[in-house]
C-alpha cells in the first residue's frame, strides 16, 4: 500500500533528537519493512505550547488551505494514499488534517499513540481536545502503547473502530561492552534532553538522589543538552566533579554506544509518556532504575529489568540504586535479562507484526464503513 504518514508533533523527517522522533522513525521503517511505501505528509507542525484561541483558529485555516491543496492535487492525478496513518495525536498536538482526508479519499484513518483526556474536554483546552476527538471518532485502528492510554479511548472503541495493542519496541544497538569482574566503581549512565518541565524535574531529583548515595561507589556519564543546562548543572555542582561526565548531546548510534559501556541506567522518569530511552538501555544490556511514572513500567519488567519506586520518592529510588550498587551480581544478571526482554519481545520485527494485523482490520473496518454508507444513501 501507499500509506501518508502524519506526524503533527514534530516532522518525522527533521534532525531532532526525541523519543517521540525516534518512535515515528521507527515506525516508518517497519512499515516499509512491510513492503508498503510510506509519504511523510509535508505539513508543518502544530504543538500547542498553550492553548491559545486565536493560534488555534490560526493553525485550522492553514490546515483546511493543505487539505484542499491535496485533494486539488490528487484530483489532478497525484498517486492518492491506500491509507492514511497519524502518529501521535493528542491535545497539545492535534490531527486537523486525518479524518477529513481519509475520508474525502474513502481510505482507512489509523493512528499509534493517540490520546483522550476527559479534563482537557472542557476549559482552556476543549477546541484541541474536540479535534482529537475527531479523529478518534473516525478511526478505523487505533494503536495503543501503554495502557494508560487504551482505557482513555475505550469510549471510541465500536464495531468500525478498534484498539490494538503496540507494545513500544526499539531497533537494538550493539550488546554490552562490558567485561565481568572488571575493576572501578560501578559506571552509571543517565540520557534525557535538559528542558523545562518534567525532564528538568527527573534531573533535580537525580541529583538528589546522588547527594543521598555519595558514600556509594560510581560514577555517572550525562547524555543530553538543551535550555537548562546550566541550572541543571548547578544542581549537580555540590557532587565530587571527578565523579560526573557530562556528554553532551549524542546521535542515536553514539547514544548506543555509550549505554554499552555502562553498568546501570538511572533516570527517575518523572511524567515519562513510556520513555523510548528505557527500552535503549535494556537493549545494552543495562538494568534500570526509575519511578513507576506514566508508561514506564510498560518499557520494562519490573523485578526482573528494572527496579521501580514509587514517583517523586527519593528515599525509595536512593534505595533501589544503592541496591544495584552493592550487588554486582544481581545488576550483572538483570542486565542479561534485559536485553533477552527486548531481543525477544520489543523488537521492530515483532511490532510489524502487530502493524500488518492493524492496518488488515483497518482496511476491513473502512470497506464495512463505505458499503454501510453506501446502503443508507440509496433511495
Amino acid at each position: 500500500m501507499h500509506i501518508a504518514f502524519h506526524t503533527p508533533l514534530n516532522p518525522v523527517g527533521d534532525r531532532g533528537v526525541s523519543g517521540d522522533r525516534l518512535m515515528a522513525r521507527q515506525i516508518v521503517a517497519a512499515l516499509e519493512n512491510l513492503g508498503h511505501a510510506v509519504q511523510p505528509v509535508a505539513a508543518p507542525k502544530t504543538y500547542f505550547r498553550a492553548a491559545d484561541p486565536a493560534r488555534f483558529a490560526s493553525v485550522a485555516a492553514d490546515a483546511a488551505r493543505l487539505r484542499d491543496a491535496l485533494l486539488a492535487g490528487y484530483r489532478e492525478g497525484r498517486p492518492q494514499p491506500d491509507l492514511w496513518f497519524t502518529y501521535h495525536n493528542y491535545y497539545r498536538s492535534p490531527d486537523f488534517l486525518g479524518p477529513e482526508m481519509a475520508a474525502e479519499l474513502g481510505i482507512p484513518y489509523v493512528t499509534a499513540e493517540s490520546s483522550d483526556s476527559a479534563r482537557r474536554a472542557v476549559g482552556e483546552w476543549a477546541a484541541q481536545t474536540a479535534t482529537v476527538r475527531q479523529g478518534l471518532a473516525a478511526g478505523d485502528v487505533h494503536f495503543y502503547f501503554t495502557d494508560r492510554d487504551r482505557q482513555g479511548l475505550v469510549p471510541w472503541e465500536n464495531t468500525g473502530t478498534a484498539l490494538l495493542a503496540l507494545p513500544p519496541f526499539v531497533a537494538p544497538g550493539p550488546g554490552p561492552s562490558r567485561k565481568t569482574g572488571r575493576t572501578g566503581p560501578p559506571r552509571l549512565v543517565t540520557v534525557a534532553m535538559m528542558r523545562k518541565g518534567v525532564k528538568l524535574e527527573s534531573y533535580l531529583t537525580l541529583a538528589h538522589v546522588l547527594e543521598r548515595c555519595r558514600d556509594e561507589d560510581w560514577t555517572l556519564s550525562i547524555v543530553g543538552d538543551g535550555p537548562c543546562r546550566t541550572e541543571i548543572g548547578a544542581a549537580f555542582a555540590s557532587l565530587p566533579e571527578s565523579r560526573i561526565t557530562w556528554r553532551g548531546q549524542l546521535d542515536r548510534e553514539a547514544t548506543q554506544a555509550e549505554l554499552a559501556r555502562h553498568d546501570i541506567f538511572l533516570w527517575p522518569g518523572i511524567g515519562e509518556a513510556y520513555g523510548l530511552v528505557y527500552l535503549e538501555a535494556q537493549a545494552a544490556g543495562l538494568p534500570v532504575v526509575a519511578c513507576d511514572s506514566g508508561g514506564v513500567a510498560e518499557t520494562v519488567r519490573a523485578g526482573e529489568t528494572a527496579l521501580l519506586v514509587p514517583e517523586r520518592n527519593e528515599e525509595a529510588l536512593a534505595a533501589a540504586l544503592t541496591r544495584l550498587l552493592r550487588d554486582t551480581a544481581l545488576r550483572e544478571s538483570m542486565g542479561a535479562a534485559a536485553r533477552r526482554f527486548i531481543l525477544a519481545e520489543r523488537t521492530p520485527a515483532r511490532a510489524a507484526e502487530r502493524l500488518a494485523e492493524g492496518l488488515a482490520l483497518a482496511l476491513r473496518n473502512r470497506s464495512a464503513k463505505l458499503k454501510s454508507s453506501s446502503g443508507k444513501a440509496r433511495p
